[in-house]
């Protein structure tokens, strides 16, 4: 159980670091999901969560994520509660200023990430998994 946590734990520590390269994480058919924020939708396959990821980023200037706490849901899923900041190039709209606190839950299966969920916005996440504090 703790082995995925330790990968999630690895692969945030690279983002923390603004190291996106890697996708050796991946499983070839992940399904990635943003909930919330200026572009929800989910994509399939590594290469639509790239293009995804890719579009994403190139909206922000000193785009940043912290891993703030991990937590194992089950066998196959970890709750890592995250703080973003950046600054929108188009609006200048600074991510701190709004709701900077967001959520991603990892669904891991022999050691690939078969699904990734990112939620915009924690207390969201915490209601759809029946975590609301």
């Amino acid at each position: 159980m703790g082995s995925s946590l330790d990968l999630v734990r690895s692969i945030l520590a690279e983002w923390e670091r603004a190291d996106f390269h890697s996708v050796s994480w991946a499983h070839p058919e992940i399904e990635y999901t943003v909930v919330g924020g200026p572009e929800p939708g989910t994509w399939n396959g590594i290469a639509e969560m790239n293009a995804s990821v890719r579009a994403f980023m190139s909206a922000w200037e000193d785009y940043g994520i912290q891993g703030q706490e991990y937590r194992d849901l089950d066998d196959e899923r970890v709750l890592v509660l995250v703080r973003l900041s950046g600054r929108g190039k188009a609006s200048g709209l600074e991510i701190e200023e709004t709701q900077a606190d967001g959520a991603e839950v990892w669904h891991v299966r022999d050691g690939k990430v078969i699904r990734l969920v990112l939620y915009w916005h924690r207390d969201q996440a915490l209601a759809d998994l029946g975590l609301a504090e």
